[in-house]
């Protein structure tokens, strides 16, 4: 039998009296199937090895080895993003989640990491999470991880949005020299950002 869980499906089966449940990393169900019958295949075999789990890195590893490099190749052209993602990066291998593997993060670990800094601003704490829940995202898209443990961000984060008035968007526009003054009516207009723009 086979069962999608998150992006992919799951082999479950029953061996030798034994359930085995195994991720067979596709996305489709014709692929899973496939996979299925060569797991029963090897282990008509005796290959029993391939149900041993693969040895897990710890937060910190992954980080070091996969996710820096990754940021600081695809964001490249993004300085303020990559920046971004090594701030984290560096808060989070300060912590006491460094030390776990990855596949022992879970959503009760995450809590306790906001407890732990509550005496930080929102902003700082879930600067950290949304980099963890990337990496760990890329973790499951590169298969190194089975599933994503649920990430969820602090509370009271200040957002940083602000409306300018009609009366302070023409004494803005009136006060722009050309050619900032289309590229300023366009952006009001359209909600661009400036780089978009």
């Amino acid at each position: 039998m086979i069962y999608k869980k998150g992006r992919f499906y799951i082999a479950k089966f029953m061996w030798r009296g034994e359930l085995v449940r195994k991720s067979t990393r596709c996305r489709s169900a014709k692929d899973a199937r496939a996979i299925e019958g060569k797991l029963r295949s090897e282990l008509a075999k005796g290959n029993f090895g391939i149900l041993d789990a693969k040895p897990r890195l710890t937060l910190a590893e992954f980080l070091k080895r996969d996710f820096l490099p990754f940021i600081k190749t695809e964001f490249q052209a993004k300085p303020n993003s990559r920046d971004y993602y090594s701030y984290g990066v560096r808060n989070l291998q300060a912590s006491d989640l460094a030390g776990l593997r990855l596949d022992q993060i879970t959503s009760q670990h995450v809590a306790g990491y906001i407890a732990q800094h509550g005496h930080l601003e929102a902003s700082t704490i879930n600067c950290d999470l949304r980099t963890l829940r990337r990496a760990l995202s890329l973790a499951v898209e590169w298969g190194k991880l089975d599933r994503m443990p649920k990430v969820a961000l602090a509370k009271g984060e200040n957002r940083r949005e602000r409306v300018l008035t009609d009366a302070e968007a023409e004494k803005y526009l009136a006060a722009c020299p050309q050619p900032w003054r289309d590229v300023g009516t366009l952006i009001l207009g359209t909600g661009m950002r400036p780089g978009e723009a």
